[in-house]
């Protein structure tokens, strides 16, 4: 690291290019060999005009995205900072947007009322930020964890969000059992972990554990620095667990007939990651459940897809989707190229393990479509089966719904955002600017989505 006003000569950039190891380094790399890569996608792709799109489309999308940020905390000490967290559901009504676009000229106010919004934001302490009673960040982190999802709820008499994340707790303890527990959370015990719900004693320090210490985030504080990656995994989680806590509420309302009239699209993948990956195959079984007692009154599949818009994957696509004299649209529009396992280790993330990409972190799976505005998307679309689920395999029949999934991202793009979808764009802009922050409507938008569904 520099001096304050000290500045690089190109001396360390020479010594870089004539480095013996850098020379070394570079002969061992291994190098994808591109045409297997140009082979394997042109044999793969698969036309929207091949497949058959459902009876019903969705005529609502329900999106789901979140922002964090870390600020400083004027509490004496140094460094002391707490994250900001906002989840935002915003209900996107395509009918009236259709309705609209036949008119030569659009009212601002008439469009604003194709969105209805929700946030909910949430604080927790990072570096240096202490609670009540508390001995330290890391205790007050996870107490406040707990506090959190036990004071939100979607329905003023339904579960709350920690009942939801309970219930998929018990799951994990029911079916999912680990063999090695993780350390106590406490200071001082060197114990396994206590499982249990709600709040409760621990039995080797007489302190308080949650329930929510099992999804072990607190481990990922830094006490001495700035924690964004945690917040950031924080809202990550919260976002999964929102979309479970959705569906729930729809089943104990009676109201899971209405969701044949719904798409829900996150942003970034259907996958947990870090310390809280466990909630994957909890996630995906209780999506099994659910979607098999939908499925019954509706006859298709739900509609859950995730859009990545950055990284490996969108790089990828960006690659296969120019000539090598680097003139791009080289990939059709209104086609996807169905990625298995093979193809990924082969050609974007190189592995030469035996388990499937994604395995332990993935609830859905991942396509490229280049929609027919030209625009290139990575959805990540929901499993609901073992089927669906092998990754050995790439068949059209293994992604949910996917000429409904085509179609529904042909009329979502976004002109403003080439790699993304206007539902996020507004849910996005809910999440980083609340205009509705503490306003409890998602009972209004639940209800009109119950009530379209009547129409």
């Amino acid at each position: 690291m520099s001096f304050e006003g000290e500045f690089a000569s190109y001396e360390p950039l020479r010594r870089l290019l004539d480095s013996e190891k850098v020379k070394s380094l570079q002969n061992r790399l291994k190098i994808r060999q591109q045409e297997e890569e140009t082979e394997d996608f042109e044999g793969s792709i698969v036309k929207k005009s091949d497949l058959t799109e459902s009876t019903l489309q969705p005529d609502l999308v329900l999106a789901i995205d979140g922002s964090n940020l870390a600020a400083k905390a004027e509490n004496g000490f140094p460094g002391a900072e707490f994250g900001y967290i906002t989840i935002a559901s915003v209900l996107i009504d395509l009918k009236l947007i259709g309705e609209l676009e036949k008119k030569e000229f659009v009212e601002p106010k008439k469009f604003r009322e194709t969105e209805k919004a929700s946030t909910i934001e949430s604080v927790f302490p990072g570096c240096n930020v202490i609670l009540d009673t508390e001995k330290n960040a890391k205790s007050s982190l996870r107490r406040a964890l707990f506090e959190e999802l036990r004071s939100n709820t979607i329905f003023s008499d339904g579960e709350s969000l920690l009942d939801t994340y309970e219930h998929l707790f018990r799951i994990k303890r029911e079916h999912f059992q680990e063999r090695n527990l993780p350390r106590s959370p406490i200071e001082g015990v060197e114990e396994e972990m206590t499982y249990d719900f709600g709040e409760y004693t621990c039995p080797h320090s007489g302190e308080p554990l949650f329930s929510t210490d099992a999804l072990r985030l607190h481990e990922l504080m830094n006490p001495g620095g700035s924690n964004g990656e945690m917040f950031g995994q924080i809202m990550s989680t919260l976002e999964k667990l929102w979309l479970v806590h959705i569906l729930r509420a729809f089943e104990r309302k009676g109201w899971l007939a209405t969701l044949r009239r719904v798409a829900f699209i996150m942003d970034g993948p259907l996958a947990v990651f870090s310390t809280s990956s466990w909630l994957t195959k909890v996630i995906s079984h209780e999506l099994t459940r659910l979607n098999d007692l939908q499925r019954k009154i509706n006859g298709q599949d739900l509609l859950i897809i995730g859009i990545e818009k950055s990284g490996t994957f969108f790089n990828h696509f960006i690659e296969i989707d120019t000539t090598k004299d680097g003139v791009t649209d080289k990939f059709p529009k209104q086609s996807a190229l169905l990625l298995n396992d093979g193809y990924i280790k082969r050609n974007i993330i190189f592995s030469e393990s035996i388990k499937p990409y994604g395995q332990d972190t993935y609830f859905g799976r991942k396509l490229f479509y280049k929609a027919a505005s030209g625009q290139k998307i990575v959805p990540v679309v929901a499993c609901f089966n073992e089927y669906q689920r092998n990754l050995n395999t790439a068949n059209p029949d293994q992604f949910t719904r996917l000429a409904d999934v085509m179609n529904l991202l042909d009329l979502l793009v976004s002109s403003r955002y080439p790699n993304s979808v206007s539902p996020l764009v507004s849910a996005h802009a809910e999440a980083a600017i609340p205009l509705n922050l503490g306003k409890r409507i998602f009972e209004d938008i639940a209800r009109e989505i119950r009530e379209k569904s009547k129409e």
